[in-house]
């Protein structure tokens, strides 16, 4: 007799999703009471559009929660969503990247970037520690000098970070004075 195989059924991850979309409805909904959500005699109140936003997240996430419950009553909701092995492979992903977002919070977003860029290429891609940590840092340069200094958009960044950005943005002048005004 064939064992069978654990997974998590579809109409349990509809009702979650659904209930989450509820939820960041209704605060969207309750802090456009906060804001105002009428017309005003100037023109909408600042709450007049996030209001119906969150409307219409709340009654989409409602309708989507009544189609599953009515699904499941009449056909039983047996469709499967993943299985256990599937689900384990998503959190290999998912727990790296909140880590990486743990450490941007106090590291910056170039450190945090290239120790995430090495490591999934140590760990997923099998790659020896010289070629992750060179394509690591030359990522996170390419990002720091489009960013930083092409663009000038601020990043997340700590005192390294920093003192970069200040060495290299009199290098990126004269590269823009050489080539003319192309950015």
């Amino acid at each position: 007799m064939r064992q069978a195989e654990k997974t998590v059924q579809m109409r349990w991850m509809e009702l979650v999703v659904a209930s989450f979309f509820i939820v960041i409805g209704g605060i969207v909904i309750f802090d456009s009471f906060r804001t105002g959500f009428r017309w005003g005699s100037d023109g909408p109140q600042p709450g007049y559009f996030p209001f119906y936003i969150g409307l219409i997240l709340v009654l989409g996430a409602l309708w989507i929660a009544a189609q599953t419950l009515w699904a499941w009553r009449k056909e039983g909701g047996a469709a499967s969503f993943a299985n256990y092995e599937e689900i384990s492979l998503v959190l290999k992903m998912l727990l790296p990247t909140i880590a990486y977002v743990l450490i941007l919070t106090f590291a910056g977003l170039y450190v945090a970037s290239s120790l995430f860029i090495m490591g999934f290429m140590i760990w997923q891609g099998k790659y020896t520690l010289v070629k992750s940590v060179l394509v690591a840092v030359i990522v996170s340069l390419i990002i720091m000098i489009f960013f930083e200094i092409i663009f000038q958009v601020p990043l997340p960044k700590n005192s390294f970070d920093e003192g970069l950005v200040a060495r290299l943005s009199p290098f990126y002048a004269s590269i823009k004075v050489a080539i003319g005004a192309w950015f």
